[in-house]
């Protein structure tokens, strides 16, 4: 039996990347309604929607990809022990 690999650094940092890219998107709709409205408190309902709605999004995408072969194996692999 070979052991188990660790985690390369991509896998690491995927969900970082993943709130990062959720959270400029938020930064971005927090700055475009606080140059429209000039009011703090909508920027930041506008920031937490889309920073939100992003995430759902992020998720509901990662959904539908299907693992192929190989990552089949690997997930087969961390459920039974082996």
């Amino acid at each position: 039996m070979s052991a188990p690999q660790p985690p390369s650094r991509r896998e690491i940092l995927k969900p970082v990347e993943l709130l990062v890219f959720a959270a400029v998107a938020g930064i971005f709709t927090g700055l475009v309604t606080l140059m429209v409205t000039r009011d703090m408190t909508f920027a930041l309902i506008g920031f937490g929607i889309a920073f939100i709605v992003t995430l759902v999004f992020i998720a509901m995408f990662a959904l539908t990809v299907k693992p192929d072969d190989m990552e089949k194996k690997d997930i087969h692999d961390q459920d039974t022990g082996h």
